[in-house]
């Protein structure tokens, strides 16, 4: 370590700490007992070190927190997989073809990126009502996917745009369409780019609180984050269940992270270059 840089590094590992501090909290606490949680001393490591709060959250009032984590990983993975395939062929067509409003497209896509999922509450609420979709499953994706479609045509666009143009006349000149140049040339190619967009659609889907406590009215439809909603009381807050079902929630994500880290890690650092 060059000693002009130790400053650089003290202050990641600061900005580290207080990162992952509140990780490590809501861990620990997930393994208190109720009365170490409220216990007017706070030790970080617990004394009593208890399974009783995750045992309680996985099988309170007959399971339903597992119906809840089913709800939201259904409505999850549709929405990346509707995601995917619009953002992916809307992408395509805007980086290989030309036509009039092409630019403005763009921009416009942008501009949805500026408004607050709170301003699209309303408008999407009187959407899915009057198409009959409220409380049901395919109402909150189709909320989700209003929201991730933009952020990910704009972030596959310019992985295609890296792509060279000439991979593609090759293969239409050894007899493959559109679609097939698309499928089997320029969608492999663009996997890390996939990767990306499908796992924040994913996310977004999976986190998301709004949209779902105002589309959905019924317990057993409830996704994870409003089921976690369940724990905070009028008077009090059971943080013990509560801190046990974030460690289950994030558990998932945590997982299909690992699993897709190298596309995930290659696709940020080759979106945003062209060659």
């Amino acid at each position: 370590m060059k000693k002009s840089n130790w400053w650089v590094h003290l202050l990641l590992i600061i900005s580290s700490f207080f990162a992952v501090f509140p990780v490590l909290w809501i861990l620990s606490t997930s393994f208190k007992p109720k009365s170490e949680v409220f216990s007017t001393e706070l030790h970080f490591i617990p004394e009593t070190f208890t399974l009783e709060n995750y045992i309680h959250v996985l099988t309170r009032a007959d399971g339903v927190f597992l119906q809840w984590m089913g709800n939201s990983f259904l409505i999850a993975l549709l929405t990346a997989l509707i995601s995917l395939f619009l953002s992916t062929t809307a992408a395509y067509a805007i980086s290989r073809f030309k036509f009039k409003g092409r630019g403005a497209i763009n921009y416009l896509f942008f501009l949805t990126q500026m408004f607050p999922g709170a301003l699209l509450v309303i408008p999407l609420y009187k959407i899915i009502n009057g198409l009959g979709l409220l409380n049901s499953y395919f109402g909150l994706v189709l909320a989700y996917a209003t929201v991730a479609i933009p952020f990910c045509v704009m972030m596959m666009k310019n992985f295609f745009d890296t792509i060279p143009y000439e991979l593609e006349e090759a293969a239409r000149v050894d007899g493959l369409s559109h679609f097939g140049t698309f499928y089997r040339i320029v969608l492999p190619l663009a996997l890390p780019g996939v990767a990306v967009t499908g796992f924040y659609s994913f996310i977004t889907a999976w986190n998301e609180f709004l949209f779902a406590l105002t589309f959905l009215s019924e317990q057993k439809m409830y996704t994870l984050p409003i089921g976690l909603q369940q724990f905070v009381n009028q008077f009090n807050t059971d943080w013990h269940y509560l801190a046990a079902g974030a460690i289950i929630v994030t558990v998932p994500v945590l997982i299909i992270f690992l699993w897709v880290q190298r596309y995930l890690i290659a696709g940020l650092t080759s979106g945003g270059t062209k060659g």
